[in-house]
C-alpha cells in the first residue's frame, strides 16, 4: 500500500472534513487511513469516485464509523490511490456527510478525542473565541486563470447587498464571508463561505441588470479575487443550449431554496398547503441515476425527517432539471429527498453521457463554481431542516 500513497500529513493541518472535500473534488479512488495515539486501531475510509463508500473504526462500520472519526482531533493520515471494489455501506453524498459530521460535532453528538495537554499554573489561559454555529463552506483549490484583480474587504464590510444591482463574481482567496437574507423579522444569517468559495450568482453573467439575492459581509479581513466576468460570460454563452439550461436551473435552485429558508424562518413553510395535490415522481433513497428536464407543470423537492415532511424547493418549472446529475453532489434527490409533481407535470429524459461530455469541456473555474453552488444548496437544505426541527420542539 505504501508505494501507492499520494497524500499524507497530520489532522492538525487537514482535518477530516477538509480531507473528504479535497479527495472528493479530485474524484479519488482509494483508502484513507488515520492513525491516532488515542486508538489502538486505525480509522479507515474507502473512497469510490470521490465519495466515501465504506468506513471502519474499531467495531463501528459505515456511517457510524465515519462520523466517529470527525471527533479525532489529532492523528496522522495517509491516502493510497487504488481501486476499491469492496463492500458499500455508505450511500450519503460526500458533502452531506461533511455537513452532518460538523453539525454533530458542534452539538456534542460526536465525542471529541483530543491529545492530552499538560498545563501548569503559570501557563496563561487563552481567551475563548466565540465560534459561529453556521455551516462553513470551503471551495475547491483556487484556479487563478480567471482572476483578473484582487480586492480586500475589512471586518463588517458588505461585499454585496441584497436588492442591489451588480454582475461581479469573486472567489474567496483568504478569509470568511457570511451570507444573509432579509425577512419581515430582520435578516437571517444562514451560511459562511471561506477559501475557494464564490460570491455572486451565475445569473449575473446573463445581464448587466442582475439583482443580488443575498447580502455578503466580511467576517474579519477578507481577500477576494475578482473573476473575468467577460470571459466567464463568453464561456457560458458557448455552452450547448441543454447544458446552459442545466446551469441556469442549478442557479435557480439556490435562489428557490433561499426563498424557502426565509419562509421557514417566519413559520410559512407549511407542507400541507405547499404540497397539496402533488404526487411522488422520484422516491427518496431509490437507486436511480436518471435525470429529467421539466417540459410542463411544476415540481417540488421535499425531505422526510423525524419531524415531518420539509419542503425545500417548491418552484421548479419548465426548463428545470430533476433527478441525478453525475457531476453534482447536492445531497438531494434521489438519495436524500423526494420529488413531487403536480398533475400537469411532464418531463423528458436527459442524455447524461452528453451532459457529462459538455461538463468535461468546462474550465476549472466554471467546474468549481458549479460544485460550490451544489454545496451551498445542500447546506441551505440542512439549515432548513434544522429550523423545522427547532420549531417542532417549541
Amino acid at each position: 500500500m505504501a508505494s501507492n500513497i499520494v497524500l499524507s500529513g497530520n489532522l492538525s493541518f487537514l482535518n477530516l472534513a477538509e480531507l473528504l472535500q479535497l479527495l472528493g473534488s479530485n474524484g479519488s479512488n482509494g483508502i484513507l487511513r488515520i492513525d491516532a495515539k488515542s486508538s489502538q486501531e486505525p480509522g479507515i475510509v474507502y473512497f469510490r469516485g470521490g465519495n466515501p463508500a465504506h468506513s471502519l473504526n474499531g467495531e463501528l462500520r459505515g456511517l457510524e464509523a465515519i462520523f466517529s472519526l470527525f471527533g479525532w482531533m489529532e492523528g496522522d493520515f495517509s491516502f493510497s490511490d487504488e481501486p476499491y471494489d469492496g463492500e458499500v455501506t455508505i450511500n450519503k453524498s460526500r458533502m452531506e456527510i461533511i455537513l452532518d459530521g460538523l453539525r454533530m460535532l458542534d452539538d456534542g453528538e460526536i465525542e471529541k478525542v483530543e491529545p492530552v495537554s499538560i498545563q501548569t499554573e503559570s501557563t496563561p489561559q487563552k481567551e475563548a473565541v466565540k465560534k459561529s454555529s453556521l455551516p462553513l463552506i470551503k471551495g475547491p483549490l483556487v484556479d487563478y486563470l480567471h482572476v483578473v484583480d484582487e480586492e480586500e474587504f475589512f471586518d463588517g464590510e458588505e461585499i454585496i447587498v441584497e436588492g442591489n444591482h451588480g454582475n461581479w463574481i469573486w472567489v474567496i482567496l483568504e478569509g470568511t464571508v457570511e451570507l444573509s437574507r432579509s425577512t419581515p423579522n430582520g435578516p437571517i444569517k444562514f451560511l459562511q463561505l471561506s477559501d475557494g468559495a464564490f460570491i455572486g450568482s451565475i445569473s449575473s453573467l446573463l445581464s448587466d441588470e442582475s439583482v443580488r439575492n443575498v447580502t455578503a459581509q466580511a467576517i474579519g479581513n477578507v481577500q477576494l479575487g475578482m473573476l473575468d466576468s467577460q470571459g466567464m460570460g463568453s464561456e457560458f454563452s458557448r455552452m450547448p443550449p441543454e447544458f446552459r439550461n442545466m446551469v441556469r436551473s442549478l442557479d435557480n435552485r439556490f435562489s428557490e431554496i433561499m426563498t424557502r429558508m426565509v419562509a421557514c424562518s417566519i413559520g410559512k413553510n407549511d407542507p400541507a398547503k405547499l404540497l397539496k395535490d402533488k404526487r411522488p415522481v422520484i422516491k427518496e433513497g431509490k437507486n436511480d441515476d436518471k435525470s429529467f428536464v421539466i417540459t410542463g407543470g411544476r415540481a417540488s423537492i421535499v425531505r422526510n425527517t423525524k419531524h415531518g415532511v420539509v419542503p425545500l424547493i417548491t418552484g421548479l418549472s419548465k426548463g428545470d432539471f430533476i433527478g441525478h446529475i453525475p457531476f453534482l453532489d447536492m445531497g438531494l434527490e434521489p438519495s436524500s429527498a423526494i420529488v413531487l409533481g403536480d398533475k400537469r407535470l411532464k418531463v423528458s429524459t436527459i442524455d447524461q453521457k452528453l451532459l457529462q461530455h459538455h461538463y468535461d469541456q468546462l474550465s476549472l473555474t466554471f467546474k468549481n463554481m458549479l460544485e460550490n453552488i451544489s454545496t451551498n444548496i445542500l447546506a441551505t437544505a440542512m439549515a432548513i431542516c434544522e429550523l423545522e426541527k427547532k420549531a417542532s420542539q417549541r
